[in-house]
């Protein structure tokens, strides 16, 4: 753990939809979506992409395979929740794993029976999710919902313009902020205000960027916002420091030079988040 005074972020996963890792995507990283953020005793994790095995192997063998923590999910499409069946902690019956989705309506899905019944079930999985129930609790909730965790940690929620419905997150912690909005499409002529609220004067902010405005009318609907965006909604709401994120499986580490240059031109705090990176506050 770090610091109790110190916030720490973890990319442990940056690409989107699919994972592509090669020696064309070595530099930013291959693995889908998945977070890490450290605060005193707090573990909390964001997503569990491919990128969540990793962290799994870390503390597989750093820790004993013994996880407390708390897992929040912006949303269930596979690229968020592929790794989880990968994740090593999970298996080890003595874990206390708090899962959180925000998005699911309660009524057709919920996300203890997203995991069980369409992730790890016979024929999609060979492994069943009655192996990792042990080590977790499943917990639905409302987007709009404020947690508020003790020792000078908030976590607000909002809502995004994702298919199928996602969730962002605001991690106030010590009087710092973090603002995840990963997945997200912009409005075009207006900025979303749901993403301003949760970037509002941001310490860091992490935002869907997969595609160049360029080839974004080729996706409209698809879910996701371009770097040009990312530099509006960090303009707007005051942003410090701000990521990219999401990168799309097409946009190789050549590519994401020419995206990091174009962006740092406009605005010098933007630049694409790098896989293993790790921010302090």
């Amino acid at each position: 753990m770090t610091d109790p005074y110190t916030l720490r972020l973890k990319f442990w996963g940056t690409r989107g939809s699919i994972p592509c890792p090669g020696p064309d995507t070595v530099k930013y990283g291959g693995n889908t979506t998945c977070f890490e953020v450290n605060f005193g005793d707090e573990r909390l994790i964001i997503d569990a992409g491919t990128g969540i095995r990793l962290l799994g192997k870390k503390i597989l063998t750093e820790e004993k395979n013994l996880l407390t923590a708390k897992l929040f999910f912006t949303h269930t499409h596979m690229d968020h929740i592929q790794g989880l069946p990968f994740f090593a902690p999970l298996y080890n019956p003595n874990s206390n794993v708090n899962l959180y989705a925000g998005h699911l309506d309660g009524d057709n899905y919920n996300l203890q029976g997203i995991i069980g019944t369409m992730l790890m079930k016979d024929p999609v999985f060979p492994v069943p999710s009655a192996l990792i129930e042990q080590a977790c609790t499943f917990n639905d909730y409302s987007v709009g919902k404020v947690f508020e965790l003790g020792n000078d940690l908030v976590i607000k929620t909002g809502k995004l313009n994702h298919p199928n419905g996602a969730c962002g997150y605001r991690l106030e912690c010590g009087g710092k902020i973090i603002a995840i909005c990963t997945d997200t499409e912009h409005y075009e002529g207006k900025l979303d205000e749901n993403v301003l609220a949760l970037a509002e004067n941001a310490d860091v902010m992490v935002y869907d960027s997969a595609y160049t405005d360029e080839e974004y009318p080729n996706f409209k609907g698809w879910g996701h916002s371009t770097w040009q965006e990312a530099i509006k909604i960090a303009e707007a709401a005051n942003v410090k420091q701000t990521f990219l994120f999401h990168h799309d499986p097409s946009h190789n580490d050549k590519k994401m030079d020419e995206i990091a240059e174009a962006a740092k031109a406009i605005r010098s705090s933007v630049r694409p988040a790098v896989e293993g990176e790790e921010i302090f506050l």
